[in-house]
């Protein structure tokens, strides 16, 4: 899908094609890096809508590539056997569409936010493998086929692996077999041959996830599926995962012969509820005030923190900007991050390029600094 450069007016301030800060002109993320790839951001429905006016502004002027944060899950979309529901999905395609962006579609595979009856017959009980296919097969080539040429690239499977590296014993696997995968991105080619299809995940910059995918991307390689890119998830803390490990992980994904995606970028500066390093949506803790100690804002050292960490991260993304597609922030302001909410609720979380107001914060111009780099001849292929 081709990208529509558009203009807005300096007049909206700092939400406008040029930013002020400190008096000078700066650019916007989509403008620094245009040469590189695409910058994006997840969307809620107050966005695309276009009830948050101030949201939209920021995010027609400072990105080329949106994905949504949940419209497109099987849960909200196709809510029973014989029902779906596009309205909201159709809404944010439609908002894509008239500001000139790359819609990606998330998710159409996942063992999260799918509903019981999915997996279930009347009673209750689990239904046959030739019944879930079925129902596989109606859900992608509907979901798929409604938006042929309009969305660009789908997360077809979501989150298969375990942290070991092994498929993930989701209900999808329970009941078809391993070779639920290979359905759903035949499924998904079919409905549309011209959208890229993807493979999404977390935690890919540990060794043993990172091997079990290499291995799930080779098999179905192997097996005719034209997967485009992987997806990085980038739910990342301050201290994990190291800028050499993010590198070496582009790299071994790349040498596969696909793009590698930074899909769901964000930084976590609050105290770890946990010693995890997945993203796993069940996790559930109370809420301590020990664990939320920014309620009234980042202390100026943090913010410098947290500026230096992004812009190590974006410099390993601009080193490899041949074979990174896009980078995807999961949401656009502070105020809107799943952080704010897991994995414990009612936290305070600070986790973007811009704070609860819209505003950019030292971060921002930290990670527009990266896209001037000069680029490395001798990278290592």
């Amino acid at each position: 899908m081709k990208i529509q450069t558009r203009l807005f007016p300096v007049a909206i301030g700092f939400l406008g094609m040029l930013m002020m800060t400190n008096g000078f002109a700066q650019t916007t993320l989509k403008d620094a890096f245009k040469k590189d790839f695409l910058i994006g951001a997840a969307l809620n429905e107050s966005q695309f809508t276009g009830q948050n006016t101030n949201a939209v502004a920021l995010i027609k002027a400072q990105f080329d590539t949106i994905s949504p944060e949940n419209v497109l899950k099987w849960e909200p979309i196709h809510p029973k056997p014989d029902r779906y529901d596009f309205t909201a999905a159709d809404q944010y395609v439609e908002f894509g569409q008239k500001n000139g962006m790359f819609i990606v579609g998330h998710t159409l595979v996942w063992h999260s936010q799918t509903p019981k009856w999915v997996f279930q017959d009347d009673q209750g009980n689990p239904v046959d493998r030739d019944t879930l296919l079925a129902r596989l097969h109606d859900h992608i080539s509907t979901v798929v086929g409604r938006y042929k040429g309009k969305i660009g690239g789908w997360d077809v499977v979501n989150e298969a692996l375990n942290e070991d590296g092994t498929l993930r014993d989701s209900p999808w696997k329970k009941i078809i077999g391993e070779d639920y995968l290979l359905k759903a991105y035949q499924f998904a080619h079919e409905a549309d041959p011209q959208a890229e299809l993807y493979y999404n995940d977390y935690s890919l910059e540990n060794a043993p996830k990172q091997n079990g995918a290499v291995a799930l991307v080779k098999k179905l390689q192997a097996q005719g599926v034209l997967i485009t890119a992987v997806g990085l998830q980038g739910h990342y803390k301050m201290d994990w995962p190291g800028p050499q490990q993010v590198d070496a992980t582009i790299q071994a994904f790349s040498k596969l012969g696909v793009k590698v995606m930074i899909t769901e970028l964000d930084l976590d500066v609050l105290p770890p509820a946990t010693g995890s390093q997945a993203a796993e949506v069940s996790m559930n803790f109370a809420l301590q005030a020990k664990l939320n100690p920014y309620t009234n804002g980042l202390p100026d050292a943090v913010q410098q923190q947290l500026a230096k960490r992004y812009a190590d991260l974006f410099a390993v993304f601009v080193k490899h900007h041949d074979r990174i597609s896009r980078v995807t922030f999961w949401g656009v302001t502070d105020g809107d991050s799943w952080l704010n909410n897991w994995p414990v609720k009612g936290r305070a979380a600070h986790p973007f390029l811009f704070n609860r107001d819209g505003k950019p914060k030292p971060a921002f111009n930290a990670v527009i600094q990266t896209s001037k780099l000069p680029q490395d001849p001798q990278k290592p292929m």
